[in-house]
């Protein structure tokens, strides 16, 4: 039972990545920094190659989860490559979020048996069954954004808190001083917001005496060097052999390294812009209540009320409980909010609701209303999956460039004189650097025959007048564009559409079928009720002859 349980949080996490292949402009930073970290190596004299160079953003961010993630991929790619099984780089990017999701699924594995040993086995099975069940963590759990990087020494600290014998009330301090390490690593280097539960664990771990003050001061200032040297593991396996030596004093500066600047500490410059200067405004402000009131209920649906439960009924989750509300507290008095600022809290209430949907499963043998309480997890776990259901469907219609990239390579041939031009919208919707199939560079894996190469073209403020233009030395010949051809004269007179791509737009309710009368039409035309419903979001032009 405990293998299988663990083969459906990983068969749960890979589904996700198997079904919506594409990336958005949330996850470029970092695939295109493990790209080019793959294909160009981390030697000095290539970095002017990589894409952050050319599309920096308006913060750096830290290359330590995505050249980690480029090493802890390289066997894997030789494998799948030596067995026939790696042919082309958008295989190679499913591949790589396939370790990333490989490499949460394992920490969920580790908190589930951490579950199992403390509150039961039965709870164990709850919580994987939960887990499984929601949408935004699975599907998630493998693309490249820094909150992913960050989950994983975060679910091993709250993994290193959960395990132990099940009448235990201390955390044995090692545990707690490696918990203490694993959140201050990932707070320095990946999401600085994850001092904002630190803080909160700490004064709770000070108060109730399971640390000592000297021992809490020794655990951060070791956290704090030794995110230095892990990333100096980087810099080791990966860098040419004249820089292998490089001293300690290198290894601190991994990212001044390799975005050419000094000092820098990308998650202090992510502080400093979004807090300090405020400029997190810019991208929208929620009212404080919107962690409490939206983004949680969405993060764990049925697992929130479920969740209450568990804390009510069992004293031993308060140790994890109360720095959780605290760092959404903490939070919520930031303006600009996301549901993966609180992510990391997932897990938790989820344990949270295991205990819940064990203590209701313990009742079904007594009354005829304890068989009731029964139905009540059975009956969350279906909402989780319907709901589930509906939002991945609808995901996996959401990446509209990938598609469009993927249809482009699918109707011209690799020996078409080809030099398209690749629209904002679609290089925010999935048209990665993994999807330039048919242009270097390649990684040594790949076969690399590129007798024509293609050229694919990102650059953005060009107007409808520049892309249709033939005086230019190298003229666009496709289009991947985001304006109706038919909405636009100077479109029309000088491209033809080859094909349009649909996106998901929303969910809708087909009214008409609610009003029929006759029952049994209603049931047999049922699934027809909710309505998926796309449009028009991209068009393949082909200049005309």
């Amino acid at each position: 039972m405990s293998t299988a349980l663990d083969l459906l949080i990983f068969a749960t996490a890979w589904t996700h990545v198997i079904l919506a292949p594409y990336t958005k402009v949330e996850e470029s930073f970092n695939l295109h920094a493990t790209h080019d970290a793959l294909m160009y190596g981390v030697g000095a004299k290539n970095l002017f190659k990589y894409d952050h160079f050319v599309f920096p953003g308006a913060v750096p961010r830290t290359f330590i989860g995505s050249t980690l993630l480029a090493w802890l991929a390289s066997p894997v790619i030789k494998l799948a490559a030596s067995q026939g099984l790696l042919v082309t780089k958008f295989q190679l990017q499913i591949l790589i979020r396939l370790v990333l999701a490989s490499l949460n699924a394992w920490t969920l594995c580790r908190i589930r048996r951490a579950v199992d040993t403390r509150f039961g086995r039965l709870t164990g099975f709850f919580f994987t069954l939960l887990t499984c069940s929601q949408f935004h963590f699975p599907f998630w759990m493998g693309r490249t954004i820094p909150n992913m990087f960050a989950m994983i020494p975060v679910n091993l600290a709250t993994h290193l808190l959960v395990s132990r014998t099940p009448r235990s009330t201390i955390i044995p301090e090692k545990r707690v001083q490696w918990s203490i390490f694993l959140l201050a690593f990932s707070a320095a280097v990946f999401r600085a917001e994850i001092a904002a539960f630190l803080a909160p664990f700490c004064l709770q771990m000070l108060v109730s005496k399971q640390i000592s003050l000297a021992n809490l001061l020794k655990t951060g200032v070791l956290a704090s060097v030794i995110s230095a040297g892990k990333a100096s593991l980087v810099l080791r396996f990966w860098l040419q052999p004249e820089l292998n030596s490089s001293s300690l004093a290198c290894t601190t500066l991994v990212d001044s390294y390799f975005w050419d600047k000094f000092p820098l500490w990308p998650e202090f410059s992510s502080v400093f812009f979004n807090v300090i200067e405020g400029k997190s405004a810019e991208w929208g402000v929620s009212p404080r209540h919107v962690y409490y009131t939206s983004y949680l209920p969405k993060l764990l649906l049925s697992a929130l009320p479920l969740s209450i439960i568990g804390f009510l009924v069992d004293q031993r989750f308060r140790e994890l409980f109360l720095p959780s509300v605290a760092f959404i507290s903490l939070i919520s008095n930031l303006g600009h909010k996301e549901w993966r600022f609180i992510v990391y809290v997932v897990p938790i209430f989820n344990i949270a609701a295991a205990r819940g949907c064990r203590f209701l499963a313990s009742r079904r043998k007594s009354t005829i209303v304890g068989r009731l309480m029964f139905l009540i997890p059975i009956g969350g776990l279906l909402v989780n999956v319907l709901f589930t259901f509906l939002s991945t469907k609808a995901s996996c219609a959401n990446y509209p460039g990938g598609e469009a990239l993927t249809r482009f390579h699918g109707i011209y041939s690799k020996d078409t004189p080809v030099h398209v031009h690749i629209s904002n919208l679609a290089a925010q919707t999935g048209a990665s650097l993994f999807l330039q199939l048919n242009a270097p560079p390649t990684h040594p894996s790949l076969p690399a025959s590129f007798a024509n190469p293609w050229v694919y073209n990102k650059t953005e403020g060009l107007t409808i007048q520049d892309l249709s233009s033939t005086t230019s030395k190298t003229p666009f010949t496709h289009l991947i564009a985001e304006v109706d051809p038919s909405s636009d004269a100077i479109l029309r007179k000088h491209w033809q559409t080859v094909e349009t791509i649909k996106g998901f737009d929303r969910w809708a309710i087909n009214r008409d079928l609610l009003k029929r009368r006759d029952p049994v039409d209603l049931l047999t035309n049922l699934p027809r009720v909710l309505q998926f419903v796309e449009s028009d979001k991209l068009w393949i032009l082909e200049r005309k002859k």
